[in-house]
């Protein structure tokens, strides 16, 4: 027998709108500082790869981008 409840299904139970903004706030932020260090990632590995920069200078060069690119996005 269905479940006996007092109004509309679609609705559902109440919901914590602070809690949920805050993990969509965090999505968010995971996701920029996510790509930031991606992109870091993708330009020191093309320097790697096509220069004759060198590994270290590469690591240096992706330390460089991603805190940069940290400290821009805030």
């Amino acid at each position: 027998m269905a479940d006996q409840t007092n109004g509309p299904v679609e609705t559902g139970a109440a919901m914590d709108y602070s809690e949920h903004d805050k993990t969509y706030a965090m999505f968010l932020a995971g996701t920029k500082y996510t790509t930031i260090v991606i992109v870091a990632l993708m330009i020191a590995m093309a320097v790697y790869f096509f220069t004759g920069a060198g590994a270290i200078l590469s690591f240096v060069l992706f330390l460089i981008l991603s805190i940069g690119g940290s400290i821009l996005a805030r």
